[in-house]
């Protein structure tokens, strides 16, 4: 049986089933990511809620394993040359998993490319700027009188869907075929209209393709699945 007990994150998230992978998180946009990626590819997991509400973040145990104490995270008892790995950061959790599996990412090197690219416009456009737009726009932000910083968000969320509209015009999927860069975007647009309220902001309706393509994801099954894992208790 797969011992994970040195492994100080399992005093505080005991594993049921060491021999899954363990995943760490919180159905946020980042979160869902890794939820969605496990549900796609059909490998056995085991949830974890990390509790925002208990600081769980901070925790010692949960520093050692994401040490910028930052969901989701990830250890896998069945990693590289049969040793468990430990990965935060959901970018290389995405890359990992569909390294592992060969799924999701493909093969050809030009898209395989192509699709880290927009996974990285993702990570360094998406997730911050849409992020600063909920906070200036719902969260204490929104108590702010000047309103310069929130409409620079704005104007630059709006920015990168424009860009992303104009790409998707004549595909179904970022990178042509389903894959980790859908997975990485769309959780963050839907996120953006739904739990930030920013669709008026943004002028939402004027992305059409994205609108279409968010859909599309939302309809996937795992994708249903995935977007409320770890459940919160």
């Amino acid at each position: 049986m797969t011992d994970l007990s040195s492994f100080d994150i399992t005093r505080k998230w005991p594993a049921q089933h060491p021999e899954h992978l363990q995943l760490y998180s919180l159905p946020t946009p980042n979160g869902v990511k890794v939820s969605i990626m496990l549900e796609e590819i059909g490998l056995p997991y085991e949830a974890h809620l990390v509790s925002f509400d208990s600081n769980d973040q901070f925790s010692p145990e949960f520093l050692t394993l994401s040490p910028n104490n930052k969901i989701p995270a990830i250890l896998d008892p069945n990693g590289p040359e049969g040793q468990p790995l430990a990965l935060f950061e959901s970018g290389a959790i995405l890359l990992y998993l569909a390294e592992k599996t060969g799924k999701l990412l493909s093969q050809s090197p030009a898209v395989r490319y192509q699709t880290i690219q927009w996974l990285m416009w993702q990570m360094g456009g998406v997730g911050p700027m849409f992020g600063q737009l909920g906070f200036f726009h719902k969260f204490a932000g929104s108590e702010y009188e000047d309103k310069r910083p929130r409409d620079r968000y704005v104007a630059e969320s709006a920015r990168l869907l424009g860009v992303l509209d104009q790409h998707l015009q004549g595909r179904d999927w970022i990178a042509g075929e389903y894959s980790i860069a859908d997975i990485a975007v769309f959780p963050w647009i839907r996120n953006l209209v739904g739990f930030y309220e920013a669709a008026e902001l943004v002028q939402f309706e004027r992305f059409a393709n994205v609108r279409r393509v968010l859909d599309a994801f939302l309809a996937r099954p795992a994708v249903q699945r995935g977007l409320s894992i770890p459940a919160r208790g």
